[in-house]
């Protein structure tokens, strides 16, 4: 028993230097990417690997479960599997403390192979954080290994220390000053991170966005409907959502940030700086926004009012035409910050759609999470096609010629955003009080507009509901529906009609490839 006790604390003390050995490893890899390029910090950087290598059907599984926490959870797991991953060196290095430091390193490679894969990728300079933390771990587990391995066995027993070998005490004593060290090294690295994106918050606390010269319509009266949780016809910022690939948000500097206009068909290349986008006459609309990823009734969706530069105006100054007037491209490739890349049809932003390049959402500044400084957005196209956030690049190019992030991953090259309809209230599961009960929530077929929505309560007929005002074509609309609740379990059913006749089909599939499909309902029991 004596053995085994000698061996259990072993191992404990094996396990600790390895938690050390790696919390040692990330907090210098962060000060060094800290320094250097935040994005290229080991955790950021093997996560954008991942999510770039994650099946379609995964992510969307993820968004589903976790929602807008998909990135934290992806984040937790990481670190999970590289505690775990720490533990198990840690024990190694106890008798094979060469071998133990080696896997530390091969984690530094690991961060530095990913680093220098993304996309955003600035060259061999990202490989720094990864193989910097990597050494510091190596050899913090080393020296901890070695000293948790002389520790002498709690009664005396196996384990005998040599000479200059330390006690218990010695070895934990180690341990607290390397977790100090650590955590000071994080602590500055983070810091250090802050100040980077400190100009950037400074350059959006700082911009004054130009009045439009093109105001957005009027609101019409009845447009808002007065009913307790159905959902506000113009999303607060702070609640719009957010579906992206990005780690962590990034923070450009409007006064740096550029654009760059070029590719097949472009006669006149073009650079633009923000002051210059600000300096055109800009346009100012309400416009509802849809993930792709959205399941039926899903909370993926929002409208706000954009401020923002016409997409047109800036492809045709620099020579495009749409293919139906013999222009070559057929799809515009936009670019962010981060490498994310979306592809969007010419011939949808040259339409007379209001295609944007927003600078503005609900009377500021784009938010960081939203896109800032300039964000890209069309009307009637799921955002995977068209809402490219932090965006730096237009290329005009063909669908047979290149195919952008999410289209490698089987999504559709095209996505129209399909006719939905939502009950907000009552919830399901709700226990309203028989008598009479207001079902109400919204629906949405951008570029086509609603016409009509009904509710279906159990398998009875469908009955029309009362829509509220409509503020155009590109924005989801209010409607309510009072219904006489009777004792007992029920299943509400909405379906809406667009523009164009087109009745909500019926038939469900899932989001993937081009958007989710189906009648949304809900069930309730009446007391």
């Amino acid at each position: 028993m004596s053995s085994f006790r000698s061996k259990l604390v072993r191992a404990a003390l094996g396990a600790l230097a390895g938690l050390l050995a790696a919390f040692t490893a990330l907090a210098v890899a962060e000060l060094v990417a800290g320094a250097m390029r935040p994005a290229a910090g080991p955790v950021t950087a093997v996560g954008g690997a991942v999510i770039d290598r994650t099946p379609a059907a995964v992510k969307d599984f993820a968004i589903r479960t976790f929602g807008e926490n998909d990135k934290t959870v992806l984040q937790l797991g990481i670190l999970a599997a590289l505690a775990l991953f720490a533990v198990g060196l840690g024990v190694l290095a106890l008798s094979h403390r060469r071998a133990g430091a080696a896997g530390v390193l091969l984690f530094g490679i690991v961060g530095a192979a990913a680093a220098l894969s993304r996309p955003d990728s600035t060259g061999a300079g990202d490989a720094l954080p990864s193989i910097a933390g990597a050494v510091a771990g190596a050899l913090a587990l080393y020296v901890l290994a070695s000293r948790a391995a002389s520790v002498p066995a709690p009664d005396g027993g196996d384990g005998q220390a040599g000479p200059g070998a330390w006690d218990r005490r010695g070895f934990l004593t180690a341990a607290g000053v390397t977790a100090v060290a650590a955590t000071s090294a994080g602590a500055l690295g983070r810091y250090l991170t802050g100040r980077q994106g400190q100009g950037a918050v400074a350059s959006r606390e700082g911009l004054v966005l130009p009045e439009p010269a093109s105001p957005a319509p009027a609101v019409p009266a009845g447009v808002r409907l007065k009913v307790p949780g159905i959902t506000a016809f113009t999303t607060p910022n702070s609640d719009f959502y957010r579906v992206d690939t990005a780690l962590t948000v990034p923070k450009v500097d409007a006064g740096t940030w550029r654009l760059r206009i070029h590719g097949e068909g472009v006669a006149r290349p073009r650079t633009y700086t923000l002051d210059q986008l600000l300096a055109r006459p800009l346009v100012e609309r309400d416009i509802t926004l849809t993930c792709v990823s959205n399941e039926v009734g899903g909370p993926y969706v929002g409208n706000a009012r954009w401020l923002g530069v016409p997409l047109a105006g800036l492809l045709e100054e620099a020579g495009v035409r749409p293919p139906s007037k013999g222009g070559r491209a057929d799809q515009l490739v936009a670019r962010s910050v981060d490498g994310m890349t979306l592809g969007s049809p010419v011939e949808d932003l040259m339409d007379g759609r209001d295609a944007l390049l927003a600078v503005g959402m609900n009377g500021e500044p784009l938010p960081f999470d939203h896109g800032f400084p300039v964000r890209m957005l069309v009307p009637g196209l799921y955002g995977y096609v068209s809402a490219c956030k932090w965006i730096e690049d237009i290329e005009l190019t063909t669908f047979d010629a290149y195919d952008p992030y999410w289209v490698r991953r089987k999504w559709a090259r095209r996505a129209p955003i399909k006719t939905q309809a939502r009950i907000d209230t009552p919830k399901p599961f709700a226990r309203p009080a028989a008598g009479t009960v207001t079902v109400a929530g919204v629906a949405w077929a951008q570029r086509r507009g609603i016409t009509r929505v009904q509710i279906r309560v159990d398998e009875g007929p469908w009955q029309d509901a009362d829509l509220a005002a409509q503020a155009g074509v590109d924005t989801w609309r209010q409607w309510s529906y009072r219904w006489n609740a009777t004792p007992g379990g029920h299943h509400l059913t909405v379906r809406a009609t667009d523009g164009t006749g087109q009745v909500q089909t019926e038939r469900r599939t899932r989001t993937i490839p081009d958007g989710a499909s189906g009648l949304h309902g809900v069930f309730v029991t009446v007391p």
